[in-house]
Formats: structure tokens, sequence, C-alpha cells
């Protein structure tokens, strides 16, 4: 019989911890597992109930730490095993669960398996654990398809021998052979071996890439792709159905322990397809990009949510939601600029952004995420209001895609940028004072760091503060129980349980609140006549809604 912790993660706000630029414990500039341990604290006080730590594994960093070289072991300038444990037990102290990155689209050209795949001749079974393929052309000089990799040129690297390697990121990160079983029996080793250390579950990177049609057929695009509405129903490695054979296998292994371990996917998928990952016998989450993506606009943002809720409910899985991520250009940035919804990944906008607009609305938002039924990720710095650092010196600049792209693309490292915490100079308490953060943070930050957002009672800290413990101990917040209400155009106002409100102004004017209803928790203030101005959200209580 399950237990009732068990479907905790259904509504379970979980906080990402890009550990690289969290906390920094020793000074080397780099964020760390004791850094991480001293601040959990600060993120049991915030409200969440589990993190979710990006890859923390041995690394040559081609990618962040998703390009790995050893699945069951820390990265030395993070840490050591024991430290892993001792934070994983600090945490369950604390009430907060452990979700690590599991990778398993590919590995890092450094790993053991690779090296020897290198070494060993074409046919051999060391290479058909990844996908190596002669070329295409008389001497076969030409790779075998024209698929592209994400961070630019061609998804093949040619080896000394004449054979070419898949890699649809970078090509460091070459992609296995999820078709090899001795693929399969290790990534089961590798998952048990975590879960027996207390993870309490994983976020599986690219989990809709792993399955490949073994033609590897041309896919006739002009550059990399994710998945669109058009043109794409066959599409020869994305969102293909042998995933599903592989997670199924995952679901028993989670399921296997007292305490039941979860999953959640970052699937792009073609529409309509989501729900799949998510029966009963898989996954038990994904990532919302359909929300993360969308414009702030109330008409875009209630299609998405009416169809996130509807979709998923065909399987009994919930939504979640989503502003910002690792890979992403900050809420705050975005929401600041005339167009608010996510465009090309890892393009640099040129467009100026209006910061007070952008955190205007990125507080509107994330009342209206924390408002929804389903569960809702937060990225670290944003509880702080933390921006894009759009003008990072080029030779800072860490992400493949700059130098893939041929210094065209600036990538993601504008989101990475090691978080504020004290005082007003860098590093602002990331690390030791005197030490040189990995990338370097902007000098105005000393206004965003957790000690100023401590200090002032309107700060966004103190607004995600307020919204999670209500979250936590408002009947209506915590079922799934959820309605639309008629409200004027450009607004949202929806109910949850039999007296909650939240109503979103997205509007260019002031709009007035629903009659006989308290007010517990506004992203910014009223207007002077008591209406809802533009860019605001308001939760609100009345004793029954009709």
């Amino acid at each position: 019989m399950s237990k009732p912790n068990d479907s905790w993660w259904r509504n379970a706000v979980i906080y990402q911890v890009y550990i690289r630029s969290f906390a920094d414990a020793d000074g080397d500039g780099t964020g760390d597992i004791a850094g991480l341990r001293s601040r959990l604290p600060y993120l049991a006080r915030l409200g969440v109930d589990a993190i979710w730590i990006n890859p923390w594994y041995p690394s040559p960093l081609a990618d962040g730490g998703y390009d790995v070289s050893d699945y069951r072991d820390i990265h030395p300038a993070y840490g050591t095993l024991d430290e892993a444990a001792q934070m994983i037990a600090e945490a369950h102290g604390l009430g907060l669960r452990v979700l690590l990155d599991i990778v398993p689209n590919h590995t890092s050209d450094q790993h053991p398996w690779f090296q020897e795949a290198l070494a060993a001749p074409p046919g051999s079974p060391e290479r058909d654990r990844y996908l190596f393929r002669d070329g295409r052309g008389d001497d076969g000089s030409l790779p075998p398809n024209d698929w592209h990799a994400a961070f630019g040129g061609p998804a093949w690297t040619r080896t000394a021998d004449g054979q070419w390697y898949l890699h649809l990121f970078a090509p460091e990160q070459p992609d296995l052979n999820w078709e090899n079983p001795e693929v399969r029996a290790e990534f089961d080793s590798i998952l048990r071996f975590w879960f027996d250390l207390g993870v309490d579950g994983f976020r599986i990177d690219v989990a809709h890439g792993m399955d490949k049609d073994p033609a590897l057929p041309d896919l006739g695009l002009p550059e990399f792709s994710v998945l669109t509405a058009e043109g794409q129903d066959d599409h020869p490695h994305w969102d293909r159905d042998g995933v599903h054979d592989i997670f199924r296998g995952w679901r028993a292994i989670a399921d296997s322990y007292p305490d039941r371990r979860v999953f959640v996917a970052e699937a792009h998928v073609r529409p309509g397809r989501l729900a799949d990952y998510l029966r009963d016998d898989e996954l038990h989450t994904a990532f919302n990009f359909d929300f993360l993506k969308c414009p702030l606009e109330a008409d875009r943002l209630r299609e998405v949510i009416d169809r996130s809720i509807t979709d998923l409910a065909t399987v009994g899985a919930p939504a979640t939601w989503v502003l910002s991520n690792h890979d992403e250009t900050r809420h705050v940035t975005r929401y600041g600029r005339a167009h608010t919804g996510v465009t090309t990944p890892l393009r640099h906008q040129r467009h100026p952004s209006d910061l007070a607009l952008g955190t205007r609305r990125a507080r509107a938002a994330a009342l209206l995420m924390l408002a929804l039924p389903g569960g809702a990720y937060i990225y670290q710095g944003e509880e702080l209001g933390l921006y894009e650092v759009e003008d990072l010196p080029e030779e800072a600049l860490q992400d493949p895609a700059w130098e893939r792209s041929g210094h065209t693309v600036r990538g993601r490292d504008g989101c990475r940028v090691p978080l504020p915490w004290t005082g007003d100079t860098p590093p602002f308490g990331f690390g030791p004072p005197g030490s040189v953060p990995w990338l370097p943070q902007p000098a105005d930050w000393r206004s965003y760091t957790a000690e100023a957002n401590e200090a002032d009672p309107a700060s966004m800290l103190r607004l995600y503060r307020s919204a999670l413990r209500l979250r936590r101990t408002t009947p209506g917040l915590n079922g799934e129980d959820f309605r639309w209400l008629d409200s004027p155009e450009g607004t949202l106002l929806f109910a949850r349980g039999q007296d909650l409100l939240c109503a979103v102004n997205l509007s260019d004017e002031p709009v007035p609140l629903p009659e006989d209803c308290g007010l517990l928790l506004t992203s910014g203030p009223l207007d002077d006549d008591g209406l809802l101005p533009p860019d605001t959200t308001v939760w609100l209580q009345r004793d029954q809604i009709m």
C-alpha cells in the first residue's frame, strides 16, 4: 500500500540549484556542496518542498556538467560522495527532498566507455554502446546524414580511423545507443546507486531524445531544431515511441523502494504527446515548456493552462509550471520587453529590457504560477528578482554555443551568474571575501542580495515566502480543484477550492476586483480606488465562490 507522502510531488514546489553558481564555500570561484549545505536553512525557510540539483558528477564541463565522465561520483570542485550523502541527510532533516539530474542521452567524450570505443575497431562491442557509422561519399568523408547539433555545426564528428560518431549536442557529448542492452543495464544500476544513497528522484535530461531511428535518415532541416507542430510526425531522433519502454523500466525501479521515488521529464514533444510520458507506469511529471515560453498575455496563458491541465488529466498526471531555468533568459528580463515570450533558444536579445516593468510582471507571474494546481519550479535567484546578465565580457563566456557558433550566439551564461547573498561588492557572499566567481556579477546586484531582500518588506523574496506559506496553509491551494470565472478582457480570474480566488490583470487599464473578498496577497499595490492595476496579481478569499 502507498504511503501518504507518496504523492508529495503532485503539488510540490521544487527549487532548482545550479550548483556551480549557488554558493562557494572554499573560495575557488565555483559553487560546491559545502556551500549548498550552508544555505539549506535558507531554502527551508523559503518554503519549497524539494531541491533539484543540476549535474554534480565528474565532468570536463564542456557543457556545464551535462557531459558526464562518471555517473557514480561527485566532481572534485563540488566535493565528495560523503559530503553529498551528508547534504541529502541534512536536507531531509529540514523537510526538503532531493532530486538529481540524470543525463542518459549522451556521456562525456572522456567517459571510460567512449575512450574504450575510440581505441576499439569499427564494429566492436565497445563502439556499439554509442552511435558510430561510416561516412557517405566514395571516401566516407561526408557525415552519415544531415543532422545538426544543438550548439552549432553538424551532429557528427569523424574519428582518426575514418568513422563518425553522433552527438546531438557538443562533440564532447557523444550520444549513447539505447538499443544496446549494456547501456540500459548501466543506467538501471546508476539509478539504484543514487536511490540507495537517499536521493528522492531524478530530472531526466533530454528525455525525448534517447531513441533514434536505426536507419538514421536525413531530416531535411537547415539547422538544429526542437520539435514543432508541422512536418515532424515521424522525427528520427526526437519523441520516438521507443523511449517509453525505457521509462517503464525506470518506473519499476523507482516503485521498488519503500518511499516511492519520482521522475520529472525534460521532454520537448509533439502536440498532444506529453501525456504519453506520464502514464501511470512511466514518469511522474514533466516540465511545462509551453507555459515557460508563453507570452504574458491573458488569452495565450489561458489556452496553455487549459491545454496543460486537460491533456495531462487524461492520464491522471498533474501539470507543472515554470518561469525560468538554466537554459532560458531570466523572466524578469523577458517580461521587460515588448515580446514577453521565449523566442529562439540560446540567442542573445539585443532589444532593451525595462527591468522595472519586467520586475512588476515577474511578481504578477509568480503569484499566477503558484496559484495554479499541480507542481511548480523556482530557478535559483528568481526569488531575489535577478535579471539576465546580458553584458558579460566575451572573454568570460563559457557556453559551448559561443565557440560552436563562431562567436555569434552568446549562449546561456547570462542566467547562470553566481548568486548574490550578502554585502555591497562582489562576490556578494557567494564565496569568501576576495574570491572571484567563475562568472562576473554585476555591481548593482548589491540591491538584489538575499540580505537586501530580507531587509525590504516589499521585496521579491518576501513575496515568494508569503506565497509559499499560503500555498501550504490555504486549503484551496492544496488540492487540484480549478475553475475559471468570468473576467474582463486581458485578465484572468480563477477559483481554487471553495473560497480562494486568483485575479491577474495583464491589460493596460485598472480593473475592479470581485466583491466581498478579503485580500490575502498581492504582487503589487492596488490603486487609490481599490482597483487592480495592470501587471498585477492578487489572491483573494471569500466565504463561497459561485
